[in-house]
């Protein structure tokens, strides 16, 4: 028997698919994935803009009696940005197929992200205002709150590299489980750092 004969024999269920392209599948659907929330993202920052350049309140910004808590959000973000690295810690470690090193970057990361969430929830209830109030609230909300929601699904998504992390799912190999919610992660930080520098510092 020849060797594409044989290849034939031992080859069972359709073919494989062809890849148009070097990017991975899951990798690239990722990536759309966060083209289309950046859109999404987009829309919630024309709101802003408009609200703060057309709206009631003329040249004052934030409206008279409303203070942003702009050193808390610092705070908020050096604990984004230095989850970024421990991300990115455990994907250096499982190229080197380091389990340790990826279930503590790991560990560190969904910790970080945790905190960021408790943060924001406590400046939330120290605010005295509510997103009904009038625009400049509605907006501030929306936009800080949008990228609450994003954290919480990025933890999800950690949550549960982690678990597949520490039964031993992940090689130097075979590591797209946890590469694309590192991605997804990376989103999540650059955005909130737009976020901050348009809401509280601009």
């Amino acid at each position: 028997m020849s060797a594409h004969a044989e290849t034939l024999h031992d080859h069972h269920g359709p073919p494989e698919a062809n890849q148009s392209s070097r990017v991975d599948a899951r990798t690239l659907g990722m990536l759309l994935f966060i083209g289309s929330e950046i859109m999404l993202f987009g829309s919630f920052f024309a709101a802003y803009f408009f609200a703060r350049t057309a709206g009631e309140h003329g040249d004052t910004w934030p409206p008279e009696g409303y203070h942003l808590p702009v050193y808390l959000a610092l705070v908020n973000t050096i604990i984004l940005v230095t989850s970024s690295f421990t991300v990115h810690w455990a994907t250096s470690s499982v190229k080197k197929d380091d389990r340790p090193g990826v279930i503590a970057g790991l560990g560190l990361t969904f910790m970080l992200g945790f905190v960021f969430i408790v943060v924001q929830g406590m400046e939330y209830a120290r605010l005295g205002w509510a997103p009904k109030d009038n625009a400049f609230a509605t907006t501030f909300f929306g936009l800080t709150g949008l990228h609450g929601l994003h954290v919480v699904v990025g933890l999800t998504l950690l949550g549960i590299a982690f678990t597949r992390a520490v039964r031993g799912h992940y090689s130097a190999k075979h590591h797209h489980g946890l590469e694309v919610p590192a991605i997804y992660w990376h989103f999540v930080d650059v955005m909130w750092i737009v976020v901050y520098v348009t809401v509280y510092v601009i």
